[in-house]
């Protein structure tokens, strides 16, 4: 028999759910089977799949050690120096200004340098996370940015603070504004674009289509313009993959340094290997209580630099 202590970052979660993360060696079946035999029992007592555990419930497992092992936890943080621009940072979230280029999460060409993995480096080396701290749990981004694009995204550092900011985004009770350099002067310095999107998996693009099966909606507003460049203010509506890029090529006004959305002709002499865009400012518009994330009702972030502003600046 083996026991274990239920740590704040497993609490809340149900029974079966829990076995499922901390003990992935062990068949679905048999977590099922041996929670019906009485082989896990929570302080002592014999409990359903779908009971709630909660923060110092001790965890018996009458279970075969073998089934118990985890396999090595991925290490890939512990190889890097974190190099890490947080924008904000309390108790329970982080936000960090990601550098175009840098991927979120690893992918089939990349598993190391990664934002997560900075993320959990910098936690780790500050003291603020320990895997060993909870069994099921770990430092999680709430949102994505793509690869080629910069800008603020929201880390969880406690398993509560990852389901409120999960709740909020489906919501829409967070606002993610948009800095963009688009070649052309929009004819309309401030619009709403509502789109239909259909994806290419092949081609990982989206594209406008009056057939589409995703709506996208944006809320541009021009900025300033020179010499055939607008700086535009972006504000998603719909979180959809591309959409500001698919829906100012769409109309007419591609994104400078987007070859995938505009072409590589309009970009020629320009300093860009990126698209230029960044994702500059989150407010946090909640409507509904957001429990222990209440104190950032009405609050709003902006990252601090964004690097293609000092181009933009220098057309005079």
């Amino acid at each position: 028999m083996k026991e274990y202590k239920i740590k704040p970052n497993d609490a809340g979660q149900r029974l079966d759910k829990y076995l499922f993360k901390a003990f992935p060696a062990m068949p679905g079946s048999l977590i099922y089977k041996y929670i019906r035999l009485g082989r896990v029992k929570v302080n002592g007592k014999k409990r359903a799949a779908s009971d709630k555990l909660a923060a110092g419930d001790t965890l018996q497992l009458y279970i075969n050690d073998e089934l118990l092992e985890r396999p090595d936890a991925d290490s890939a943080y512990l190889r890097l120096r974190p190099q890490l621009d947080v924008v904000y940072e309390d108790a329970h979230i982080l936000l960090a200004d990601k550098p175009a280029g840098m991927l979120v999460h690893e992918d089939e060409h990349e598993s190391v340098n990664t934002l997560i993995n900075h993320i959990k480096a910098y936690l780790r080396q500050r003291g603020e996370w320990d895997p060993a701290d909870a069994a099921s749990f770990a430092p999680a981004l709430c949102n994505r940015i793509d690869r080629n694009t910069g800008g603020i995204v929201i880390a969880a550092k406690t398993a509560e603070s990852l389901r409120v900011m999960n709740e909020k985004i489906r919501a829409r009770e967070i606002s993610k504004y948009y800095l963009c350099l688009v070649h052309g002067v929009p004819a309309k310095r401030h619009a709403v674009l509502e789109n239909r999107l259909s994806r290419d998996t092949e081609q990982r693009r989206v594209f406008v289509s009056g057939g589409g099966e995703l709506s996208a909606r944006l809320e541009y507003t021009v900025l300033d313009s020179r010499r055939g460049i607008s700086l535009l203010e972006c504000r998603l509506i719909t979180g959809r993959t591309h959409q500001i890029r698919a829906q100012m090529a769409a109309a007419g006004h591609p994104l400078v340094g987007d070859t995938k959305y505009g072409t590589a002709a309009l970009n020629v002499g320009l300093p860009f290997k990126f698209q230029a865009l960044y994702s500059y400012r989150l407010a946090f518009d909640f409507k509904t209580p957001a429990g222990e994330l209440e104190y950032l009702r009405g609050r709003s972030f902006e990252a601090p630099n964004v690097p293609f502003l000092n181009f933009f600046e220098s057309l005079d």
